[in-house]
């Protein structure tokens, strides 16, 4: 496929243009050395650096014509195309990479296929201060203090199927939780509904840049930042003085909001997953199954 210089320029300026104020707002939080809990959590979990989510990219197989190198580099896997132009040459993927884009195909194919599970109710970020030491965020008060908030995570059932959510719990909190969750065994736990997993899209997409296009990747940072949104309203931090209203979990209304939302986030990520398996088919082709895979 070959895109014309003006309909790439076109389409690069109008897929970055969303989340242009987003990028600027983190760049001056960093500048200034100013901490924000919902908002930062995806540029230190997921290592993204503010300019890498502005690299624009078509996806592997689309020649840009009129391209140059000082804008589609070497170093980040473009070559000259046949003809003119530049671009990812989907049979220049390193190998290692290709066993990385097959692990995370299956993770994604199995967690697309497992029933939904609404009964979490946000308690792994409960389980995470179920310790006093553990709190991560001591520019937020816990919302009922520490002793009640122990209370909330013996008292509610506790069922997490993400193991980097559960590798965060309290070491004396993780015997609540009924589910071994180990990293070997990931891709026979994760499920649809899980806010992590979902918020995990944009983990997976950003490990296949630039082969995936950045209009996918756009979508799965917004999706991760609803996500993240709904991860901390519900936990037992007071996200009240960063203008959030808390989702009170401890109480049926707030578990029927919660699972209303974390419902509307697993709908919006649906497509997204889809759309990122079929990106990966289209990077694997034959090899897709070439490799031993851990499947339920």
């Amino acid at each position: 496929m070959i895109m014309s210089e003006s309909i790439w320029r076109t389409r690069r300026k109008q897929e970055l243009a969303p989340i242009q104020p987003v990028v600027a707002s983190a760049k001056m939080r960093r500048s200034r050395g100013e901490k924000h809990p919902i908002e930062d959590f995806l540029w230190e979990y997921y290592g993204l650096r503010p300019g890498k989510l502005l690299q624009w990219s078509p996806g592997a197989g689309v020649i840009l014509a009129g391209a140059t190198e000082a804008e589609f580099s070497d170093t980040a896997g473009y070559r000259d195309a046949p003809g003119g132009g530049r671009w990812l040459d989907p049979d220049a993927i390193p190998e290692k990479r290709r066993t990385a884009f097959a692990w995370i195909r299956n993770l994604l194919e199995q967690t697309r296929d497992r029933p939904p599970f609404y009964g979490c109710l946000g308690l792994h970020e409960w389980a995470m201060v179920y310790e006093e030491q553990d709190v991560r965020h001591p520019q937020l008060p816990l919302r009922l203090g520490h002793a009640e908030t122990r209370r909330v995570v013996e008292s509610l059932p506790m069922r997490c199927s993400h193991y980097d959510a559960f590798r965060f719990f309290s070491q004396s909190a993780r015997k609540f939780n009924p589910l071994p969750l180990s990293p070997e065994n990931r891709p026979l736990q994760e499920q649809p509904a899980c806010l992590h997993a979902n918020m995990d899209l944009l983990k997976w997409c950003l490990k296949a840049q630039p082969y995936v296009p950045s209009a996918l990747v756009i979508d799965a940072f917004q999706l991760a930042r609803a996500a993240r949104g709904v991860d901390m309203r519900a936990s037992p931090y007071d996200v009240s003085p960063l203008g959030e209203t808390p989702i009170a979990i401890e109480t049926p209304e707030g578990r029927r909001t919660y699972v209303r939302l974390q419902g509307e986030i697993a709908e919006a990520a649906a497509p997204i997953r889809t759309r990122l398996i079929e990106c990966l088919d289209h990077l694997l082709a034959e090899q897709l199954h070439s490799e031993p895979l851990l499947r339920s």
